[in-house]
């Protein structure tokens, strides 16, 4: 069996960026897939403590007599209009080819709730698996990386740019060769290979070819 890699983010945004570090583009309902990591997010809160009125139905109605509400075991709940993106978390929990799962949500003690609940309502399906929570640092790290290849992505796209002005730059020199000469575009290369006929006159002085030579 393969084994792979679960990344949990906080909302949906972030588990876009992981997929682009990671080179996951297999969309699925709710979660991103390939061959070695499943990232799946959450929307904020997926489970929060119930209302009391779920410990006895005599809470609905706020008595004083009543208050404090302290019960002995605290009670959760799936929230019903993320009820759709917790049973898909919860069943990527439970798949048995998860080997580690990857907390990726905000450090502060927000993400931490949103994480916790989710574990301790749902459980996992082997309790052996490892949980490593990602850290304030490897979100700036990913952050840098995503920033490092949007750069390496215009950098690339000026090279191309360059090219073309090169090859339109050498456009006029070819056209000068008329008869005199012989000029072939080599394969995948911005260079000619040039045949010069001495019998034949052509307008191409010294200078020009010279700079020829050089694209």
């Amino acid at each position: 069996m393969t084994h792979k890699k679960l990344i949990i983010t906080e909302k949906p945004s972030v588990a876009q960026d992981y997929a682009k570090v990671f080179q996951v583009s297999g969309r699925n309902n709710g979660y991103i897939e390939n061959q070695d990591y499943v990232i799946t997010w959450c929307v904020g809160h997926l489970v929060e403590m119930v209302y009391p009125e779920e410990y006895d139905i005599r809470y609905k109605r706020w008595v004083l007599a009543d208050l404090p509400f302290l019960p002995q075991t605290y009670k959760y709940g799936v929230i019903k209009n993320v009820q759709q993106q917790y049973d898909i978390v919860h069943k990527l929990l439970h798949r048995q080819d998860i080997d580690t799962v990857y907390w990726a949500g905000d450090s502060g003690k927000e993400g931490q709730t949103i994480e916790e609940n989710i574990r301790n309502y749902g459980g996992f399906a082997d309790k052996s698996i490892p949980e490593i929570v990602l850290s304030g640092l490897e979100s700036k790290n990913l952050e840098k990386y995503l920033t490092l290849s949007e750069e390496k992505s215009q950098l690339e796209k000026r090279k191309k740019e360059i090219e073309a002005e090169q090859r339109a730059i050498s456009v006029p020199f070819v056209e000068q060769l008329g008869q005199g000469c012989k000029a072939v575009l080599e394969d995948g290369t911005n260079r000619y290979r040039i045949t010069y006929n001495p019998t034949r006159r052509t307008s191409v002085g010294k200078d020009q070819m010279e700079k020829l030579k050089k694209l």
